[in-house]
């Protein structure tokens, strides 16, 4: 008797199957997921740093603006590097 994961994953191989990367694409992805994560990184630390400013002024206001950019930007960048890489995925075999 298949278990209900193993189930879910026959569902899920047959709605879409597995897309074989060439190395070149494994080696795109690989450098996208390395500069998105430098963005993300680097946003964060310019942030941060606000955040903390507007902590030390007692503008609770302005920290709580800037957490949530920091949220959204966050959320917009992997967004972003989630549409380049199902772009590289697509391109396989064209």
């Amino acid at each position: 008797m298949k278990s209900a994961f193993e189930l879910a994953m026959e569902r899920l191989s047959k709605d879409s199957p597995t897309v074989k990367l060439t190395k070149e694409q494994k080696k795109q992805i690989a450098e996208l997921d390395s500069k998105y994560a430098a963005k993300i990184a680097e946003r964060e630390i310019f942030l941060k740093a606000e955040i903390a400013k507007a902590i030390e002024k007692g503008d609770f206001e302005a920290m709580q603006q800037l957490e949530k950019q920091l949220v959204s930007t966050r959320k917009s960048l992997q967004v972003e590097l989630g549409e380049k890489k199902d772009k590289l995925r697509e391109s396989h075999g064209k």
